[in-house]
């Protein structure tokens, strides 16, 4: 049996990204602000969200901002309602499987 993994909003910017819910709360491109959608994929500079439209747009992490919803069932011990995080594009800056890596990094000295 797979074990959940928690995600705490104070690392989030460590965890996978892809499958959580997301809005685009500021973006250099104006048309992508209020974009709400789900994160189908991640590159070292993108977030690529699919909308409630079923399009794909490809959304630059740098100078964006981000809240991204946490469900309650991957949230922390004993959360019970859904958790809303914002994020600065720029601490998602980094290839993602680099930045999943960090978590175990900060596991051990944390």
């Amino acid at each position: 049996m797979k074990s959940k993994v928690e995600i705490v909003p104070s690392t989030l910017i460590y965890h996978e990204l892809i499958g959580l819910e997301v809005k685009v709360i500021r973006s250099t491109n104006p048309v992508l602000t209020g974009t709400l959608g789900r994160v189908i994929d991640e590159t070292r500079n993108m977030l690529i969200i699919e909308n409630s439209q079923s399009r794909e747009l490809k959304i630059p992490k740098a100078d964006s901002e981000f809240i991204f919803r946490i469900p309650a069932e991957l949230s922390e011990k004993g959360r019970r309602s859904d958790t809303f995080v914002k994020i600065q594009g720029n601490l998602l800056l980094s290839q993602p499987e680099n930045r999943i890596k960090n978590i175990k990094k900060l596991h051990k000295w944390g």
